[in-house]
């Protein structure tokens, strides 16, 4: 496929912003959602959630500029991991300290792997099933965060009036991925957060008490930095299952971009990828925040513009860095309804969902009953977890909390143990 800038090609200046300014419209949806969904579960005030967000804006504006020049140096964008937010939900109930050490722990035992080479070893485990059952467990355990956001009645809204809203917004975005051509289809998620929140005002009337924020929250970004080492067990396995699933995203999306370019020496910057993540994740764990991990919807972009260089994700990274020293930009993002909100990440989630299927499509060894089994088992149970009371989680001992009532945990550890022993190829055949 030819483009009109190779990956080390640097457009002129004017194109460059261009560029920039579409990869920063892509990127900016993951940080307004993942950011909105985690900070209010963790702070009451609006002041610590936008601090929140800014702390997010920085690691992923850090990460994509380091990951350019000296990582994978390829036009990837960066973003938080919606995987992690699983084990964040599954651990609410422990300190801030506990969620994010364990984050920081992942980060740097990602970091290892790759530079050791022992990921190699833990790639073998993630054959295409598996792989598709972690991108389907990923959407399905998320179904509760969904439901609660779209169900939100803000404003004048009722519980019937905010989803036939969600559901009519929804509708009105999978017509726009149909019909919209090129960048316009691309940055379809921003225009449905724009489109879908004004629409929201003029239905419901204001749907937020927060204004914006006179405090200068730029100093708010150095607070709370002393991460303390706490360590709980349970929370530490649940977030490396977790993370066992961000490194074959992080590997499937550096593997896609770099097969589209033709780049020869992708081993190597697999490696180097992959580093910058763990590495990434460990400061994004230090602050307090999600971690990074780079996404899979690159190609697409790179695409429908035409531009494969790395150089045009630079001005993204800048603005990205300028959106998180800029209180007034972050308090914008409040007025963005919860309705809105979940929308559009149901949106992202089916897409999500149509790449576990088109994966599980594409396998030639992917029929039979017993692959059924290996697939719909795992997904099914991770779901019923993901939706078991809080009070039954509750009367869990206070370790297994974030591993059996974590249906993400649990279907992983299902599809694993289906895939490589109980319906393994490679088991010892009975008698005659």
């Amino acid at each position: 496929m030819r483009f009109k800038y190779g990956q080390d090609d640097i457009p002129p200046i004017g194109e460059l912003f261009l560029y920039g300014l579409q990869w920063f419209a892509i990127a900016v949806p993951g940080i307004i959602i993942l950011g909105d969904v985690v900070g209010s579960l963790h702070f009451s005030t609006y002041a610590e959630q936008a601090v929140y967000m800014q702390k997010l804006s920085l690691v992923t504006a850090v990460t994509l500029f380091v990951q350019i020049f000296l990582g994978h140096r390829l036009p990837l964008i960066t973003g938080p991991a919606a995987v992690l937010l699983v084990g964040v939900l599954a651990s609410s109930t422990f300190s801030l300290n506990t969620i994010y050490f364990s984050i920081l722990a992942g980060g740097l035992l990602l970091a290892l792997a790759s530079m050791t080479g022992l990921f190699g070893i833990l790639q073998r485990l993630f054959t295409t099933r598996v792989v598709a059952v972690v991108l389907l467990l990923i959407a399905f355990t998320l179904l509760p965060t969904i439901v609660q956001l779209t169900t939100d009645a803000q404003g004048s809204a009722t519980f019937l009036s905010s989803l036939l809203f969600s559901m009519a917004l929804l509708l009105v975005m999978l017509v726009g991925h149909r019909l919209l051509p090129g960048i316009w289809r691309s940055t379809l998620i921003i225009w449905g957060m724009l489109v879908g929140s004004i629409f929201h005002f003029l239905l419901f009337g204001r749907s937020s008490q927060r204004d914006v924020l006179a405090e200068n929250l730029v100093a708010g970004m150095f607070h709370h930095l002393t991460l303390e080492i706490s360590l709980d067990i349970g929370v530490l396995l649940s977030f490396l299952i977790c993370f066992l699933a961000l490194s074959v995203n992080d590997l499937g999306s550096i593997q896609s971009v770099g097969e589209l370019l033709g780049t020869q020496d992708l081993g190597r910057r697999v490696r180097r990828g992959i580093t910058v993540t763990g590495l990434a994740n460990m400061l994004a764990g230090f602050l307090g925040v999600l971690g990074p991990v780079n996404y899979s919807l690159s190609p697409g972009v790179i695409a429908t513009t035409g531009c494969a260089s790395r150089f045009a994700l630079a001005p993204t990274a800048l603005l990205l860095g300028l959106l998180a020293f800029s209180p007034a930009a972050i308090s914008v993002i409040g007025y963005i309804p919860s309705a809105v909100t979940g929308t559009i990440f149901l949106y992202i989630l089916g897409s999500q969902m149509s790449a576990g299927l088109l994966i599980l499509s594409g396998s030639e060894d992917g029929s039979g009953f017993e692959k059924g089994l290996v697939v719909g088992f795992p997904v099914l149970l991770g779901t019923v977890v993901a939706f078991f009371p809080r009070s039954a989680v509750n009367s869990l001992p206070a370790t297994l909390q974030p591993v059996l009532g974590n249906g993400f945990v649990v279907g992983v550890t299902a599809v694993l143990l289906l895939e490589h022993v109980i319906f393994s190829d490679r088991r010892v055949r009975r008698g005659p």
